[in-house]
Order: structure tokens, then C-alpha cells, then sequence
């Protein structure tokens, strides 16, 4: 099989797509895109992902043998799926079941945890309605989390699918979303079983020498992530 490349960086939007890979054994190149540096807006990775957003895939032996180039983690983690026939149910009813919480993670969990990540660590001014309002709503978003897993071993039911993969980088850093993971004890429970997965482990380290906290940034560097460039029309 031909290895992929994969343009991405260490957050949990790229995490997504590393532990999917190395779940399926599958053969890829990651390609760091520094997010800090703007290398999102080079024209050669626009062309790849229009939204100027990590990660994104290129396999050449896509669909029909064609060469697929795919933005969005939450499409890469279908195509995977596809692709392989595993780590999403081949019956219709579970399936879809699976791709809700796939769905619940693209429109909630990441969206709202991004929100607490910024207002709470990255935002130039601390901004108390801001901070409680995504505070709050996160923790509601773990609250729906932990009932769904109070009823099921995974998100998607009885088998560890995408969903799961979708969702685990986003509570790795729970505590800087202001939450107490012990709190949501279903919750808890998914999360260290899905963290000893050595597939998992591996996926969290791949470009891990490039992760950095909020105050490791620079001037330039808070201005190409928050600032005027990300408006910029391409």
C-alpha cells in the first residue's frame, strides 16, 4: 500500500487522524504544517485545504485507484473507515449511531472545547462572561458524554469506532477546560481505557516536539493564530 501524507500539527484536530492511521496499521508521512509560523496559508497547502485548516490527506491510491486529497478530520476519519471497512459498524442502524457521535463531536465537543481553550489560556483579556459561558457549556457537553457511556461501552455502542477516535483528543486536556474529569465517572472510565491503547499513545506523539502551551507564544506568532491573517481573503 502506498504511504499517505498527511499535513497536520499536534492539536487535537491532527491527534484525530494519527491515532486513526496507526489503529489501521496504515502507511503515511506526516507533513507539519506550523499553524504558529502561518504555513496553513501557502498556496501549495491551500490547494489541499481550501479552508486553510490542519490536518489534511492526500492518499494516491484513493477511490478507484484516483488520488483523493481530503480536508476536514471528521471526512478523513470516514474515508479511513471506508476505505478499510473497520473501526465504524458495517450494519446501517449502528453505523449511523456511530457517525452521531462522530457528528456530536464535530458540532459540539470540539467547537466548545476550542472556545474554552481560548478564552480560558489564549485570549489577550480575561473575559469572565466568556470564560463561564464556554466553562459551562463544555462541562454540559461532558455531562452528555458521560450519560451516553453510562448505557454503552463506547460512543458508538458495544465497538471502539471512529467516534471514539474523534473525541478522545479532545478531553485530553480537561483540566485546562476548567473540568473535573472525575466528576463524569462514565466518562472516566472511556478515557482511561482508550488512553492505554498503545495505537492511541503513539498517535499523541507524533510531531509531540512541537506542541507548545499558550505562553510559549509569540507577539507574531499570537497574531497569525487570533489575528487580522486568519481574516485575510485568499
Amino acid at each position: 500500500m502506498t504511504e499517505m501524507d498527511l499535513y497536520t500539527w499536534p492539536t487535537p484536530n491532527g491527534h484525530k487522524i494519527h491515532i486513526a492511521l496507526e489503529e489501521l496499521e496504515l502507511p503515511y508521512r506526516a507533513i507539519a504544517v506550523d499553524i504558529a509560523k502561518g504555513d496553513q496559508f501557502r498556496p501549495d497547502f491551500l490547494k489541499i485545504s481550501p479552508n486553510n485548516k490542519i490536518p489534511a490527506l492526500v492518499d494516491p491510491d484513493g477511490i478507484g485507484g484516483q488520488r483523493m486529497a481530503l480536508m476536514e478530520s471528521g471526512a478523513i476519519l470516514i474515508y479511513l473507515a471506508d476505505k478499510t471497512g473497520k473501526l465504524m459498524p458495517a450494519n446501517a442502524r449502528d453505523r449511523l449511531v456511530a457517525l452521531q457521535w462522530l457528528v456530536f463531536q464535530m458540532a459540539n465537543v470540539g467547537p466548545m472545547a476550542g472556545q474554552v481553550h481560548h478564552f480560558r489560556h489564549y485570549a489577550p483579556e480575561q473575559m469572565p462572561y466568556a470564560i463561564e459561558r464556554f466553562t459551562n457549556e463544555i462541562k454540559r457537553i461532558y455531562g452528555v458524554l458521560d450519560r451516553r457511556l453510562a448505557e454503552a461501552t463506547y460512543l458508538g455502542g458495544d465497538a471502539y469506532s471512529m467516534a471514539d477516535i474523534a473525541t478522545f483528543p479532545w478531553l485530553v486536556s480537561w483540566e485546562r477546560q476548567g473540568v473535573v474529569l472525575a466528576e463524569y465517572p462514565n466518562l472516566e472510565r472511556w478515557f482511561n481505557a482508550i488512553a492505554e491503547r498503545p495505537a492511541v499513545k503513539r498517535g499523541l506523539a507524533v510531531l509531540a516536539e512541537f506542541a507548545r502551551k499558550s505562553k510559549d507564544l509569540s507577539e507574531a506568532e499570537r497574531e497569525v493564530l487570533f489575528g487580522a491573517k486568519q481574516y485575510e481573503r485568499r
